[in-house]
């Protein structure tokens, strides 16, 4: 049967694809031949609204950027099977490229089934990992297995996660042992769990059920954000269909392992992200971390044994137990095994969700996935790990990724953002945009990080509003490693990481600002002069009329001038000026 599928992930639906749907249903009328459905996000952001048209499973046609005024012409080529007339909004070859330069692992129904249905999840070998493990194996053997995968914690620490298994599977207790997924992602610029979950959720409950009885937990909490509403509301349904087919509660599929599963929203403090904070939140109490040890494997939820792991490491656990961890282990570098997804964002022609095998480089990621620099301008570096990570200048593109290889440059792999930059980026400005965030997300328990990222905030701010001062680069490094030093959790010690590798590769960017008082990439408002070329001036009034602080005077036909004392330097007229008139100096 013709089947017109529409990307329902958050992406695609706030690009128009529910307007999309209702507008397909309606050209569908009674065409009874013809099946229409939902999925999540296939990763393509940048092409949103995708609607694909399959002849039963076979993809026919993928179109992009689909606007309600192309419903008929599609529903009629479906009808039909001539696509000759929605040619025009036809994924391009150089675009397809994005997807078929992947391997999906975490990613692999993601785009393909409906995540509002069991069913479509199952026909995919669905929890069929599941039912393996539960008549087929020992805890212990499932341990094992994970062990020779080399799965590492997709969360950022890229710890082993057998070894967090095996030491809750061994803590004993007299109540409960609890399984955990911090759902709670954080990251500017990040959307790698909240795909997941919104894409695949069952994937993620199989995941889950399959660590939970390998370390003899009988409940599961998953931690996520309250700003995920979508991807709540397609667990929540995923949760209740498990329960009606016996593969959540008491005795699973008969096996007399029973678990249950709940969902808490938190509340959106990006310092939850730290497994003990997180703890402490789901317990009702204010999100901080505690002092380790004792871990959470011996004295985690409720003083209970309990496990953390994020959501992109629980949806590789079926695939591996399905194919066995050798397989697994296959991919990826000595170092870090299978595969990691990224959210690819900034300055690439191609953005979205990406999921590469460990050991391909930052530069195939960023010009063979992300098809390169928009604009067709140089990059200058990547920033790796969020607001807790680090940049990487261009000449170490070549970088490959591996949790260790990657450490080496300054930055860390963290839960995978990736956020390219090009020349137009200023990297002073970069680190303060991160320092920002961590000094306003800093919980305040320990003085280093609440005290020192508040001074790096205040030394890059005068440095960018050009007030900088001599020996503030010396002063900048070392605060970054008292904190680096001081900080009760990893959250806090890394929180530096912008600065340091931005002073480390970018010095010349902060000696610019600091003894020119002059930013190289010209986005530093406070130290911009903007100037009008009276010989290239066509006194056309354009700049004028768009200039909020009324700055910009002259007659029409003649050269027009800046009034310095009114301008905001809001970069309004060189925007607008068709002529390259406006100079910024």
């Amino acid at each position: 049967m013709m089947r017109i599928v529409i990307g329902e992930g958050s992406c695609g639906i706030a690009a128009g694809a529910l307007k999309v749907h209702k507008a397909i249903e309606n050209a569908l009328e009674n065409k009874s031949k013809i099946e229409i459905g939902k999925t999540g996000c296939i990763g393509m952001c940048f092409l949103e609204p995708i609607v694909d048209i399959y002849d039963g499973k076979k993809l026919l046609r993928r179109l992009v950027r689909v606007s309600e005024e192309d419903a008929g012409a599609i529903v009629e080529a479906a009808e039909t099977e001539d696509f000759s007339k929605i040619e025009n909004i036809a994924i391009s070859e150089e675009d397809e490229e994005f997807l078929s330069r992947q391997t999906r692992i975490a990613l692999r129904h993601c785009g393909i089934i409906d995540p509002t249905s069991i069913e479509d999840y199952r026909e995919e070998d669905g929890y069929k990992a599941l039912k393996k493990v539960l008549e087929t194996m020992t805890p212990e053997e499932v341990i094992e297995e994970i062990k020779i995968s080399g799965l590492a914690g997709r969360g950022g620490a890229g710890f082993p996660t057998w070894f967090k298994w095996n030491a809750a599977r061994q803590s004993k207790t007299e109540g409960k042992k609890y399984l955990i997924c911090n759902a709670d992602e954080g990251d500017p610029g990040a959307f790698m769990d909240r795909a997941v979950i919104e894409s695949d959720p069952h994937s993620l409950i199989e995941g889950m059920l399959i660590g939970a009885y390998a370390i003899g937990a009988e409940e599961m909490i998953v931690y996520v954000r309250a700003e995920y509403p979508l991807a709540i509301k397609r667990l929540e349904k995923a949760i209740e269909q498990a329960r009606e087919n016996n593969l959540l509660g008491k005795n699973i599929l008969g096996s007399g392992f029973s678990c249950e599963m709940i969902i808490k929203a938190g509340a959106g403090a990006f310092v939850c992200g730290e497994e003990t904070a997180l703890i402490e939140s789901l317990e009702g109490k204010r999100g901080m971390p505690r002092i380790k040890p004792p871990f959470p494997a011996q004295r985690g939820y409720m003083d209970e044994p309990s496990n953390i792991n994020n959501v992109e490491t629980f949806a590789n656990v079926a695939w591996i137990l399905n194919n066995g961890g050798a397989a697994f282990a296959a991919m990826g570098t000595e170092n870090s095994k299978g595969t990691k997804v990224f959210a690819l964002t900034g300055k690439v022609k191609r953005s979205g969700l990406i999921e590469v095998p460990m050991g391909k480089t930052l530069r195939e990621v960023i010009f063979d996935i992300g098809g390169g620099i928009r604009g067709e301008k140089e990059i200058k570096a990547v920033q790796l790990g969020g607001p807790s990570g680090g940049c990487i200048p261009k000449n170490l593109l070549d970088t490959v990724i591996d949790y260790r290889a990657l450490a080496e440059t300054g930055a860390i792999m963290g839960s995978g953002g990736m956020v390219v930059m090009d020349e137009s980026t200023c990297m002073v400005g970069m680190a303060k945009f991160f320092l920002d965030f961590t000094a306003l997300e800093s919980c305040g328990k320990c003085v280093h990080c609440r005290i020192g990222t508040k001074r790096m905030q205040e030394i890059l701010t005068r440095i960018v509003n050009g007030k900088g001062r001599e020996g503030d680069i010396e002063l900048l490094e070392e605060l970054c490693e008292a904190v680096k030093d001081g900080a009760l959790c990893g959250l806090g010690q890394t929180a530096p990481n912008p600065v340091l590798t931005t002073i480390k590769y970018f010095r010349n960017e902060y000696n610019a600002h600091i003894n020119e008082h002059r930013c190289p990439a010209k986005e530093c408002a406070a130290m911009l002069t903007y100037k009008i070329d009276e010989e290239k001036c066509r006194g056309c009034t354009l700049c004028a009329k768009k200039c909020p602080a009324k700055a910009i005077s002259g007659e029409v036909k003649k050269p027009h001038i800046i009034d310095e004392n009114l301008c905001v330097k809001c970069g309004a007229c060189s925007k607008v000026c068709r002529f390259g008139a406006v100079k910024i100096l």
